[in-house]
């Protein structure tokens, strides 16, 4: 079966007017599958859950599989609400982000996509996954190739890996960017909107190191794993995720697809990509090193 392209959901706050722009040109874009909501903090609301339906029913509509994302910490009863009402609505698959949605899934008899976020690293907790309805997984994105390969996948159960952008690496329930300003979370006078792919941190030398983005750390630098695509496929690899960035993602998704169709070389992927990026490129998790290693010339064609 020939390899899938996915945009991820948008981990950054944008404005409404250029998230629904975004929106409005992936549904042109060449990715079989869209990712939508809210996953990173809910005082993102800009838009709401029936805003993300209606663009979940557009998509859908421009012939794009379409999944729903659910939050990855939930912290209040009205994050709990939302979470009921994605859930229930029943009409798109859904991505469980955290135990509780998975619960909720699993109550329902509904099949869902199992995030990165659940942390499945080892065959009983993906086992457990499948039983409880997951038909496709998203492995941490740490988790490296030969691992990767090593994990018993179950029947019928697709593996998506996260292959292009800033890596989400861990959340908390203090906001880091409203720190960053000497404001309270709840006061954060929402400066995450200044910030469309995330706030980078310099280490004391005046290296990238990390990027903050509310309550989420990604990495500085920007996975991609376009030059590796003979080791995905041989990891048994079903779908790609990109990760929304806020400039060039149309120009992103093309060359990926170009990959998949055989129309460019994985070698001349590094160059072609290094001038989309936000950042410096990365692929150390896939190769079992540093995560802000890179070896752009030891792909396997």
């Amino acid at each position: 079966m020939t390899m899938q392209l996915a945009l991820g959901p948008l981990l950054y706050y944008w404005s409404r007017e250029d998230t629904l722009a975004f929106y409005a040109s992936a549904a042109d874009w060449p990715v079989d599958m869209v990712y939508l909501g809210e996953t990173v903090c809910s005082r993102r609301n800009l838009l709401r859950l029936p805003d993300w339906l209606d663009l979940a029913q557009a998509l859908s509509t421009a012939g794009k599989a379409v999944v729903l994302s659910s939050q990855a910490l939930i912290e209040s009863e009205s994050d709990l609400k939302t979470l009921r009402r994605l859930v229930d609505d029943g009409r798109f698959l859904v991505e469980a982000n955290e135990w509780g949605a998975v619960r909720l899934l699993a109550a329902r008899g509904a099949p869902f996509v199992a995030g990165a976020t659940l942390n499945a690293y080892n065959p009983e907790t993906l086992a457990l996954l499948g039983e409880t309805g997951a038909i496709r997984w998203v492995p941490p994105v740490e988790m490296p190739q030969a691992m990767l390969v090593a994990m018993p996948v179950p029947a019928g159960m697709q593996t998506e890996v996260f292959a292009y952008g800033r890596l989400p690496l861990a959340y908390s329930a203090r906001c880091f960017t409203a720190r960053h300003y000497n404001l309270q979370k709840d006061d954060c006078r929402f400066r995450c909107l200044d910030h469309p792919d995330g706030l980078v941190l310099n280490t004391r030398e005046g290296q990238p190191f990390l990027a903050i983005n509310g309550i989420q750390t990604q990495s500085a630098q920007v996975l991609s794993l376009a030059h590796r695509l003979g080791e995905l496929r041989s990891a048994g690899v079903d779908v790609l995720r990109l990760s929304p960035q806020y400039r060039h993602m149309g120009r992103v998704v093309a060359l990926f697809r170009a990959l998949l169709d055989g129309d460019l070389d994985p070698a001349a992927a590094p160059a072609d990509l290094d001038r989309l990026m936000p950042g410096a490129p990365c692929d150390g998790y896939w190769l079992g090193q540093a995560g802000m290693a890179y070896s752009p010339t030891t792909a396997i064609r």
